[in-house]
């Protein structure tokens, strides 16, 4: 049996868990807070291999293992890598109460709306663009990924809440500190967790799912939801399917290029991801901003022209081009060298659909399409209905090959 312990959070380790124990595994500061048997072999966790190889020798010969880990260790924890590796039913997990909920409750607030992302040993990129998205969340750092990394990267309205030595007595240090501040410092190696928040929505509404936003019921809104100019707006037949090749999910960064409306946008946003709208006109700017607050979503808007506005943007997983003009190839090509995942253009116009094709192929990405062709419902006098045919859309989504994916998805 092997006995997992969650501790570092304030509660001491009962002494009777220890007692016959031959092998104890934990980082140090948890073995220097215990007192260990006398004949008790001590390892501290350092690359997670050799540790794993050790526990394996002494379960083989049925002798007694105790891993020490930091507040609930199935919780983004040890138990996860010890449960691949010995199976479930070999563990006796007693957990602490995690840093994350210490965090919360040491600013009395609750966190069943909050989501909950490791940058330990993953893309820091990913604990980012969750903070771009969501009003609460805590981010479990790591080096190289800690408080001044992240600070750097997140929306500046953003307050940090960096907590230290979590349950220590005297190191114990919980600071609400601006992204600017927290960036010009070295936190050292005591941080336990940050949470990043947006304090004008950090406290939601009552909860019964929880993590972040509730999902959305649906997508594809109808174009009455969105504020726009002139029925210049993807209709919601082209997005329900443009949503479904971009594949926007927390952690993503999505582009909505030449945003017009920012429906595409909005949609992304409410699904998880976050957003950077690029929109040429000033009154287009107003717009997609007016309706992201009308959706309760945050959606970055930069008001300029690609490409040019482009190259200062970070890295997207997704992008989506809509419009056209004679900069379109140069627009695709721009937007096909940097993503990550995918990108998907809508076209009206027959003659532009070669070029963007070529322009995504010639990034090396994998494309195909399709002609989207619809006809809504309309009433007519007399109480009948008769078919209203839409404009027909190009859409083309471009693909990076798989190699390139799993290389970059958590």
């Amino acid at each position: 049996m092997i006995t997992v312990v969650g501790t570092g959070t304030g509660a001491p380790v009962d002494p009777e868990v220890l007692s016959g124990a031959e092998l104890v595994v934990g980082g140090r500061r948890h073995l220097d807070a215990v007192r260990l048997p006398r004949p008790a072999e001590r390892i501290v966790l350092g690359p997670l291999a050799p540790a794993l190889d050790a526990i394996e020798e002494y379960v083989g010969k049925e002798r007694k293992v105790v891993v020490l880990a930091s507040g609930d260790p199935g919780f983004f924890g040890i138990v996860r890598a010890l449960a691949e590796r010995f199976g479930s039913a070999l563990l006796d997990v007693r957990p602490g109460v995690s840093s994350v909920a210490t965090a919360f409750a040491r600013l009395g607030l609750p966190w069943d709306d909050a989501v909950v992302v490791s940058a330990h040993g993953r893309e820091l990129r990913t604990a980012v663009n969750v903070c771009r998205a969501h009003p609460k969340v805590a981010v479990l750092t790591g080096p190289g990924a800690g408080p001044a990394e992240l600070a750097a990267a997140v929306p500046a309205d953003r307050v940090l809440v960096v907590a230290s030595a979590l349950g220590d007595p005297v190191r114990e240090r919980v600071e609400r500190i601006t992204p600017a501040e927290a960036a010009a410092r070295d936190w050292g190696t005591a941080v336990s967790v940050v949470l990043c928040l947006d304090e004008a929505r950090a406290t939601g509404a009552v909860r019964t799912v929880a993590g972040g936003r509730e999902r959305p019921a649906g997508w594809a809104l109808d174009e009455a939801a969105f504020t726009h100019r002139d029925s210049m707006i993807t209709k919601f037949e082209v997005r329900a399917l443009a949503l479904a090749r971009l594949g926007p999910r927390p952690g993503d960064l999505v582009w909505d290029v030449g945003a017009g409306s920012g429906s595409v946008a909005v949609e992304c946003a409410r699904l998880g991801a976050a957003v950077v709208a690029v929109e040429k006109t000033p009154d287009g700017v107003e717009r997609i901003r007016a309706n992201a607050a009308a959706h309760g979503v945050d959606v970055h808007v930069v008001h300029g022209a690609a490409p040019t506005v482009l190259s200062g943007l970070d890295e997207p997983d997704a992008v989506f081009v809509g419009g056209g003009g004679a900069e379109l190839p140069a627009v695709v090509t721009a937007c096909a060298r940097r993503a990550r995942r995918t990108v998907v253009v809508a076209l009206a116009a027959l003659d532009r659909v070669p070029a963007a094709r070529a322009a995504l192929t010639g990034a090396g990405l994998s494309c195909d399409g399709v002609l989207l062709q619809s006809s809504r419902l309309a009433p007519l006098p007399g109480d009948v209905t008769r078919l209203a045919a839409a404009n027909p859309v190009f859409l083309l989504w471009g693909v990076r090959p798989q190699a390139r994916i799993e290389g970059v998805v958590d």
